[in-house]
């Protein structure tokens, strides 16, 4: 449900736009409320479930989700719509670090494997799923439909994880709950996200008070994380030179291929006429991909080392993003689109579970789930900055997207910075992986 919405909603913005009237910066921010929240909350709501009970607060989620959802499909505004995917992030904060959690406590060790298997396929799938389901949606229906559909399927989820899956909770000692760490957190990301939209709808003011805002409670986050004796985000982790690689490499590849993507989608609708569906299809193949040669090179990694795979791939990705700068229509998808969709996929692929692993790999198995928990909230930081940034460095606001000439040319130059901040993350892999990280935990 979450994967499926999550891919779904970029090939519906264009609609979503065009019927809600909205700018640029509206767009930009019906991501970004979901990713917001959600960047923001994952760890705490992680937390929470090993206290409470983690059954009990996935179900929470999903059932927050499937309600805020309904208010998504039927909001009129873009303003409506956006609060409504800020409340969907914080379902999503809920539910998410859950999943894993309820698998590796409900099976027996033997199984285990196999189901975190089945997950990663589905989540997959989803991937697979959602552009192509999404589209079809919006031009058989209504972009609506992409929200409403969650509600039949968070109906199901709580009828059978309530009937057939096992409570489990954490049961260790329970510190308190970093609730300030948490705030600032959130209020950091969310200023800065404000600040880099809005000077690029209007400037002002406003924006250099956010800004202002962002620093300060940035800086407050990292002293709060540093002296409170039960941190949300433990600064010892960072000490680790591969792990805060890891990390950085992170950033950079999940923030390329968030901008990356929300241009391609515009470019493929607003320029070269796809329709919805179309436009899900045209990236079929690289998702495609990823989910079928994913497994094959977190082997490759465990076997040769993971520091190749995580230089190589993202320059991969970066090659296949210079091939797409060119779209324009002026030749059939198999020579102007396919080409770079592949490159990107091949080089997605390289990068994906080699990074996870050399994250998990680099920290103590103590705060192995806090671990994987902080990487998973970089990636969504890493998105949500770039799609708040990206539109503003090349020079697209208000009704630009409509504007085939104006989006060509902030389509151009997007991609290009995308291709680099591949390639950056390409380099400090190269910089900060050794490979004997995989070796060392695994013993």
């Amino acid at each position: 449900m979450a994967f499926l919405d999550a891919t779904a909603v970029q090939v519906a913005l264009p609609t979503i736009g065009r019927d809600l009237g909205a700018s640029l910066s509206d767009l930009q921010w019906i991501i970004n409320g979901y990713t917001l929240p959600l960047a923001a909350l994952i760890l705490l709501g992680g937390s929470l479930g090993d206290r409470y009970g983690r059954r009990r607060v996935f179900l929470v989620g999903v059932a927050w989700f499937a309600a805020a959802s309904l208010l998504c499909g039927l909001a009129q505004t873009p303003g409506q719509l956006i609060a409504a995917r800020a409340l969907q992030g914080v379902g999503g904060a809920l539910l998410t670090p859950g999943s894993l959690a309820l698998i590796q406590a409900s099976f027996r060790p033997d199984d285990r494997a196999p189901a975190i298997g089945v997950w990663s396929s589905l989540s997959g799938v989803a991937g697979l799923v959602g552009p192509f389901l999404g589209g079809a949606l919006i031009d058989l229906a209504s972009w609506r439909l992409v929200f409403l559909l969650n509600v039949p399927l968070a109906a199901v989820v709580v009828v059978v994880a309530g009937r057939h899956v096992p409570e489990s909770r954490d049961p260790g000692p329970h510190g308190r709950f970093d609730v300030a760490g948490a705030v600032l957190g959130a209020v950091a990301l969310g200023a800065l996200t404000y600040a880099l939209i809005t000077a690029g709808a209007r400037g002002g003011t406003d924006v250099v008070a956010a800004a202002v805002v962002a620093v300060v409670t940035g800086v407050l986050f990292v002293a709060r994380e540093r002296w409170t004796a039960e941190p949300m985000l433990p600064p010892r982790l960072f000490a680790d030179r591969q792990f805060t690689g890891a990390n950085l490499a992170t950033l950079a590849v999940y923030g390329a291929l968030g901008g990356s993507s929300l241009f391609i989608v515009l470019q493929l609708q607003e320029v070269l006429g796809y329709g919805a569906t179309a436009a899900g299809a045209a990236t079929l193949p690289t998702i495609l991909l990823i989910t079928l040669l994913s497994p094959r090179a977190g082997a490759l990694a465990t076997r040769i080392g993971p520091r190749l795979p995580m230089t190589l791939g993202p320059l991969v990705t970066a090659a296949g993003t210079l091939l797409l700068v060119g779209l324009d229509g002026s030749s059939p998808y198999w020579l102007e689109v396919l080409p770079g969709a592949v490159l990107q996929g091949l080089g997605m692929a390289l990068t994906v579970a080699p990074l996870t692993a050399s994250v998990l790999g680099a920290a103590p198995d103590a705060l192995a789930g806090v671990a994987s928990g902080v990487n998973n909230a970089v990636a969504r930081a890493a998105s949500l900055l770039t799609i708040a940034a990206l539109p503003v460095a090349v020079g697209l606001s208000g009704a630009d997207y409509a504007d085939p000439e104006a989006l060509t040319d902030g389509y151009r130059a997007a991609m290009v910075l995308c291709a680099g901040l591949f390639a950056v993350g390409g380099a400090v892999a190269w910089a900060t992986i050794r490979n004997d990280v995989l070796r060392a935990s695994s013993h």
